[in-house]
């Protein structure tokens, strides 16, 4: 495959550089959930135009990267399928859809991939966990009141990736999370006991607590249940992190 991108995805994705050469990796690009700025999207825009056009005329499938965030999902009744009509209710999530709306509409050969929230080592500080690390330790973190997030960790979201695309999947869209959203304080409660802190705690609005359905991934994966998307599933993700972290110190 050929990776568009040097960030923290497209490192992850590396170990299959040699794999899928009909395939463009589209790993550039927001990736702040929180970003609102209007250039930024349109130089996102331009560019997944950009690679749609390359692809299309080269005969070649493009892999995009979107959202399965409550950006996304926040204002379905139920668990967030790929098939249901979504009104975003972020920035970040009308961008994303309009892309995905942009990238059908090029007539590219396309896989397009909603994304829960990934975790990992050498993850960007303004993502979701690095952020409430760097909060916890000094000494105060923000929280938005009943919000819940689905944690995935980036090295299952690179096994399930070599699995779709192994599938010759095309004009397909998929959730690629755990299925479970855990509640941001029992994020905050496990990490404290992780990295033996007590913080403070703002809650500053009304959160999103939605659910990301994995119906179809499950489906076209079967063996996804040996990554043991279960209710603890979210604690072995973090205690990785918390281990990566504690690598980087020691090295």
């Amino acid at each position: 495959m050929h990776i568009i991108g040097t960030g923290f995805l497209a490192q992850h994705l590396r170990p299959l550089a040699d794999r899928y050469p009909a395939t463009v990796v589209l790993a550039a690009g927001v990736s702040w959930a929180a970003g609102t700025s209007a250039d930024d999207f349109a130089r996102e825009a331009t560019l997944l135009a950009e690679v749609a056009e390359k692809c299309r005329a080269d005969g070649r499938r493009l892999l995009f990267f979107s959202t399965a965030a409550s950006g996304m999902y926040g204002a379905v009744t139920g668990p967030g399928r790929e098939d249901v009509p979504v009104t975003p209710c972020t920035p970040y999530g009308a961008h994303k859809l309009a892309l995905e709306e942009q990238l059908r509409a090029s007539g590219a050969e396309h896989l397009i991939l909603r994304l829960g929230h990934l975790v990992g080592p050498q993850q960007p500080g303004h993502q979701l966990i690095p952020a409430l690390v760097r909060q916890m330790r000094e000494g105060r973190v923000r929280l938005h009141s009943g919000a819940a997030r689905d944690l995935i960790d980036v090295h299952d979201v690179v096994t399930i990736i070599d699995r779709l695309l192994g599938l010759d999947l095309h004009a397909e869209t998929v959730n690629v999370a755990s299925g479970v959203a855990v509640p941001v304080e029992r994020i905050v409660d496990h990490l404290e006991q992780r990295l033996g802190l007590s913080v403070q705690r703002d809650y500053r609005e009304v959160g999103v607590r939605h659910v990301i359905s994995v119906e179809k991934l499950r489906r076209l994966v079967p063996d996804v249940r040996r990554l043991r998307f279960d209710n603890d599933y979210f604690r072995r993700v973090l205690d990785a992190y918390v281990a990566s972290l504690a690598a980087v110190t020691d090295a």
